[in-house]
């Protein structure tokens, strides 16, 4: 996907390019798009990460004071590459040059792949 260095994820939000769907059952039967799309759990790959969940900078400073820190993150456990497995039903599904793309909040991931390990 070249274009996808357009696309800014904000946030504690992936990217996720989803598994194509099984259209069969373990047993070989096909199953319908209403079917799939009922699914509890779907895997994918994360292309993209936020930066995570934004941190006060100074807590312990007046609010009316003028800060000109950064607002700092605590970042996401996801990176681009890792095989992802997620509640379907927390996605938001896009499409971004023809392919289909899912969003999704951190905390709708149930289990994270890396092979770097």
């Amino acid at each position: 996907m070249k274009n996808i260095d357009k696309l800014i994820v904000v946030g504690d939000r992936v990217l996720i390019r989803p598994e194509s769907d099984s259209e069969r059952t373990k047993t070989g039967l096909y199953l319908p798009p209403g079917v799939q799309e009922k699914e509890r759990v779907q895997a994918g790959y994360v292309l993209k990460v936020g930066p995570g969940f934004p941190i006060a900078a100074n807590i312990d400073e007046e609010p009316w004071k003028d800060n000109k820190e950064r607002t700092k993150y605590i970042s996401l456990q996801a990176k681009e590459g890792d095989y992802v497995i997620f509640l379907r039903r927390e996605a938001v599904e896009i499409e971004f040059d023809k392919e289909k793309l899912l969003i999704i909040q951190q905390n709708a991931l149930l289990l994270i792949v890396r092979d770097d390990f």
